[in-house]
């Protein structure tokens, strides 16, 4: 059987100077879980500046302070995904992409397809742009009334040229050559 001694205040007195506060107290034990808690709390929320994370370069072009809302597609401003249509320059032996059907695209106006916007400015004058804005890589999403319409912060672009016409936009959408082919509109 082992013996329990116990210690009361008037023992402590008599200690030497350097031992007096050599034991631990639940106080102590958690004030200092406390204190690594809260460490570990701000670690975790602080930022890297080496990091590639979301907020890892607030003066960089990986920050955006207002993202593209869910759905948009990603600022790839380049080719790839175009649509064919059935018939005309793809089964005759011609190796150009199909962007439209020309009878698709009305006069004045314009039809979002794959990753272009294909636009008619005037009677047979075909054109096409990225249809990704130049402002936050949101995907346009209406054609009306002489320009394209970009649904997240208000930008518009000109059917004739992709120059910007409103909006906070900083540059016009990015144009890709175009002819018509058949009745296709393709890229030259």
């Amino acid at each position: 059987m082992t013996d329990v001694q116990t210690r009361t205040d008037t023992d402590h007195e008599h200690e030497e100077p350097s031992r007096a506060c050599s034991h631990a107290t639940r106080r102590n034990v958690l004030a200092g879980a406390g204190a690594l808690g809260a460490t570990c709390l701000l670690a975790a929320c602080g930022t890297s500046a080496g990091g590639t994370g979301y907020n890892s370069n607030p003066n960089g072009s990986d920050y955006q302070p207002t993202p593209a809302p869910a759905g948009s597609g990603p600022a790839n401003a380049g080719g790839g995904g175009t649509t064919t249509t059935g018939g005309g320059a793809a089964k005759g032996g011609n190796t150009a992409a199909v962007l439209a059907a020309a009878a698709d695209v009305p006069v004045g106006g314009g039809v979002i397809k794959g990753n272009y916007v294909v636009t008619q400015p005037a009677k047979g004058t075909f054109k096409a742009f990225s249809k990704v804005c130049t402002h936050q890589g949101c995907d346009v999403n209406k054609v009306d009334g002489g320009v394209i319409s970009c649904p997240c912060h208000g930008s518009q672009f000109s059917i004739e040229d992709g120059s910007v016409k409103g909006g906070p936009a900083p540059k016009g959408l990015p144009e890709t050559s175009v002819k018509l082919d058949g009745k296709n509109v393709v890229k030259a």
